[in-house]
């Protein structure tokens, strides 16, 4: 019987006896999808011993573990940077963790672990400088060389965190660019990204996960690796599951492992991750047969900084890998962070290995949950833009003459000015610097002078937020605003410094 209660089709055993003799009828998720359409799920269950997936995409929460050996005389590694990247040293004496998103101190985010990993897979050398404290048994307080993967002891690529079951898309309400780790989000709905494969999807097509768990073996960047259980934010019961997955990093292929640093947001690595559904059952094989069509997922506003972004619509992948997604009755560009053409290559590739005798299956030694809750981080002194705001300012209209500005800034000890509409509604804002500029060039009205392109916060806004926005856009203040954009306060750096300040004495 099936572990989950289905009636047994096969066993693992019976698999690879087939796989072992060559006997074994493999198909790719796609080639799977389209027999059942044709010829009915039953037919296709009964025919089929082994369904292959694939998944090719920026696999943020991935790294590896380094065995470096040890020096004559021998160190303790205290701090420790690969191309410049920092290491994680808080091991054993000459084991390191590389992340894939910890950014180059000379480079920034455009080099990072990722792209050391891919550098080390690629047969490069790596430099590698490292500081000890200096003990009686570990003396050595320096070290500079290079390393390369073929030299040292372990490589093991161990990722917390890989193949989400379905990912949720991305979208931008607000009138501003962003820049995320779901690409560049154009303001005004302007744009659509997406990752995973959809019906070629590793988790989604297992969605019981019942050929899924501790000991699984996969098809990882190119070698044999293995699911270590589940991944970290496993929330199944919002088909939102993950794996964390290890191999070893000596055995795969650059192929499949890249690094990669998303516009103004960092490093990442793309991962090729592919895992064989053995057709235990008739459930695997209903779940194995999903088509595009049929799989969902949401899209959400990024244009909110919220862990809760709200959703939009719920979309199929279907729509997503048209190119063109129905959103608020406009037709909006989608576009796929991921790499679908590779998705299918690994699915193939997969496919190719087991049916020469090269991949055997394996049973997992316990089954990934089905059920497992996700929370929140509880914070405290957590501020918004409405407990620290100004609430006693001045606004002027657009006709109000200079002098008469310069006035209303002295009066109020803040050095911006929101220009509003006869309605209250904001229009622009000027500052005690451009009133300075206006009065040595003769300009007599603030409309010749105020800024359009008005940042502005909403009071529910996180101050850290707030803080993040005014320092990219060189400002050192900004209106806060209603929904109907009505001034109902200002925000300066100046308020965000003492916030921060008490924040650090306590």
């Amino acid at each position: 019987m099936s572990t989950r209660g289905e009636e047994t089709l096969r066993t693992y055993e019976e698999v690879n006896r087939k796989i072992v003799s060559g006997d074994a009828v493999v198909m790719t998720a796609d080639e799977f999808v389209e027999l059942v359409r044709a010829g009915g799920i039953e037919a296709a269950a009964k025919e089929v011993d082994v369904v292959t997936t694939g998944t090719f995409g920026a696999m943020c929460s991935s790294g590896a573990f380094l065995n470096i050996g040890h020096t004559e005389p021998p160190i303790r590694l205290n701090e420790c940077f690969l191309n410049d990247v920092p290491c994680y040293t808080g091991l054993a004496a000459v084991d390191i963790f590389v992340g894939a998103t910890a950014m180059s101190r000379t480079r920034g985010i455009e080099y990072g672990g990722g792209h050391v990993i891919e550098d080390l897979v690629a047969g490069r050398e790596v430099e590698l400088k490292a500081e000890g404290r200096g003990t009686d048994c570990y003396p050595r307080r320096y070290l500079e060389t290079t390393i390369s993967l073929e030299e040292i002891n372990q490589a093991v690529l161990l990722n917390p965190r890989n193949a989400y079951e379905r990912y949720n898309g991305a979208t931008n309400s607000s009138d501003r660019l962003l820049h995320t780790y779901m690409g560049t989000l154009l303001p005004k709905l302007g744009n659509i990204t997406y990752s995973g494969s959809g019906q070629l999807s590793p988790l989604y097509k297992d969605r019981g996960f019942e050929t899924l768990g501790i000991g699984t073996r996969i098809f990882l960047a190119g070698a044999a690796g293995y699911i270590v259980g589940e991944g970290t934010q496993h929330h199944p019961q919002k088909q939102l599951g993950t794996l964390m997955v290890r191999g070893d990093l000596k055995e795969m292929d650059p192929l499949y492992l890249k690094g990669a640093s998303i516009q103004d947001y960092g490093p990442s690595l793309y991962v090729g991750l592919g895992v064989p559904l053995p057709i235990i059952n008739l459930r695997v094989a209903k779940t194995a047969a999903t088509p595009d069509e049929e799989i969902k997922t949401e899209i959400k506003d990024y244009g909110i900084a919220s862990s809760a972004r709200p959703s939009l619509r719920t979309v199929t992948y279907a729509e997503l890998k048209s190119g063109r997604v129905n959103l608020n009755g406009r037709d909006v560009p989608a576009s796929p962070m991921s790499s679908h053409k590779h998705a299918k290559e690994i699915a193939e590739e997969l496919k190719g290995r087991i049916k020469k005798g090269r991949f055997l299956l394996s049973r997992p030694a316990e089954l990934l949950p089905i059920e497992r809750p996700l929370k929140l981080l509880r914070t405290k002194n957590s501020h918004t833009v409405g407990d620290i705001m100004i609430a006693n300012f001045a606004t002027a209209g657009p006709r109000c003459d200079i002098s008469r500005a310069a006035t209303l800034i002295v009066q109020s000890g803040i050095d911006h000015l929101p220009i509003v509409d006869e309605g209250g509604r904001l229009i622009g804002i000027v500052t005690s610097w451009d009133i300075a500029k206006a009065v040595a060039t003769g300009k007599q009205h603030l409309r010749s002078i105020m800024t359009t392109s008005v940042v502005s916060f909403s009071k529910e806004d996180s101050v850290d937020e707030a803080a993040n926005r005014l320092l990219t856009n060189h400002i050192s203040g900004a209106p806060v605003v209603d929904r109907e954009n009505k001034v109902v306060g200002l925000i300066t750096i100046e308020d965000l410094t003492k916030l921060y300040g008490r924040r650090g004495a306590r």
